[in-house]
């Protein structure tokens, strides 16, 4: 069997299983979550032993330290994917939910309700916690999926895969339900992308080539996450500490995820007080700093920031520092080179805070806080498929309802039309 036939085969068993999966009660589902929680827990030193492998492969081929962070796995890591699945159990079914009900005056009496979207095939590269995230959210909203994960954390997800399909089926998901693609041939993504027929949807987790090359060649329909130029923009009226603390925060807790800041705007009123100590914070983290002009007036320490620097999503400890004449230039630039992620405002001002939730175009706008917070698992969704930057279908952490379509069930009495 070649790689195409290899694949299609599971795609062909995660549709067959997904039928019985599609009517499974919430009862199984949940005890299966539950399962594959403790399975992680139990396995853990296989699952460690598997990803540093995948990290000392990493390092002889000098991947950077950032990337390195999102795919190292520890206890407390491990930790948070069992947690993440037992949460996920812990929430409501979206399968058979109502989302509307009416009766016509005919005597029809339709009704809307959540079904499964199919089967759901994710690419998605490096964080092998995505493995559980993903199985878990999928199989609890009645999805089967075909996953596959990147080649630099092949050993650690084969491992994850492998502990979790045990567990879930031993609890009575269906076979086939959760697949994955042991494949590391970047021919294996495209004959993802030609499953039309059997995919109902991919859903890409990755850098902004990964995301652009799935929307521009997939034959499955698209759901669009993770690419993030994120801004913090620190107006005039801003408590220092607090903005200091939250731009901190925002660009070193993990530079390598979408959520990441990576351009802090500031008013130019403040820019000669507040700049020199949150650079200052910032480098003391190991941050570069590339500024413009007016930033390197106030800081002549930093590097020039070019036009590219404005668009890059370093995922790294680099930051582009703009100083801006007010709220307006902010959301400007902000129109011009964000992805839709998330961006932030600090001010003391109401109607600022107002106008920049209103202005903003992005799946999340924060007031007072870090960028740091869009992730399900923060959101209180147990974990997330990935962060939606389109319009379509779902925006922002994709939950359990947004992995559900909807369909009418209609009840007569022997009406025609």
């Amino acid at each position: 069997m070649n790689l195409q036939e290899e694949i299609i085969a599971k795609a062909a068993a995660a549709q067959k299983a997904e039928i019985a999966l599609a009517v499974l009660s919430t009862e199984v589902k949940n005890q299966a979550l539950l399962a594959m929680a403790e399975a992680i827990l139990n396995r853990q030193d296989v699952i460690l032993a598997e990803n540093a492998k995948d990290l000392e492969l990493a390092r002889q081929k000098g991947v950077k330290r950032s990337l390195l962070d999102r795919l190292m796995l520890n206890e407390d890591r491990i930790g948070q994917m069992a947690e993440g699945l037992r949460q996920t159990a812990a929430l409501p079914d979206p399968i058979g939910e109502g989302c509307s009900a009416t009766r016509r005056p005919n005597g029809l009496e339709i009704r809307q309700v959540r079904v499964p979207l199919g089967v759901i095939g994710i690419i998605y590269e490096a964080r092998p916690n995505v493995t559980a995230d993903a199985a878990g959210l999928c199989l609890k909203s009645g999805n089967a999926v075909l996953l596959r994960g990147g080649s630099e954390a092949i050993r650690s997800n084969v491992a994850i895969s492998s502990i979790l399909m045990k567990a879930a089926y031993k609890a009575g998901i269906p076979e086939g339900a959760l697949q994955f693609i042991e494949s590391t041939d970047r021919e294996a993504v495209q004959h993802m992308l030609r499953l039309n027929g059997y995919l109902d949807v991919i859903i890409p987790r990755g850098g902004r080539e990964l995301i652009k090359a799935v929307v521009e060649n997939s034959l499955v329909p698209v759901i669009e996450t993770g690419s993030g130029v994120c801004h913090t923009f620190v107006d005039a009226s801003a408590d220092f500490t607090m903005a200091k603390n939250i731009a901190v925060n925002a660009k070193t807790t993990r530079p390598a995820v979408c959520n990441s800041m990576e351009t802090l705007l500031v008013h130019e009123k403040i820019a000669a007080d507040f700049l020199p100590l949150v650079i200052a914070a910032l480098q003391a983290k190991g941050v570069e700093i590339r500024g413009c002009e007016k930033t390197r007036s106030c800081c002549p320490d930093v590097l020039a920031a070019t036009e590219a620097d404005w668009a890059a999503e370093y995922g790294d400890l680099i930051l582009a520092v703009k100083v801006v004449g007010d709220i307006d230039e902010a959301i400007a630039h902000i129109a011009r080179y964000n992805t839709k992620h998330s961006e932030a405002i600090v001010t003391r001002d109401y109607d600022n805070a107002r106008k920049f939730q209103r202005y903003v175009d992005a799946a999340a706008v924060y007031v007072n806080a870090s960028t740091r917070f869009t992730d399900g698992f923060e959101f209180g969704f147990g974990a997330e498929i990935g962060i939606s930057t389109q319009k379509l279908h779902a925006r922002g952490p994709m939950g359990l309802p947004e992995l559900t379509s909807t369909k009418y069930l209609i009840c007569g009495e022997g009406q025609v039309r």
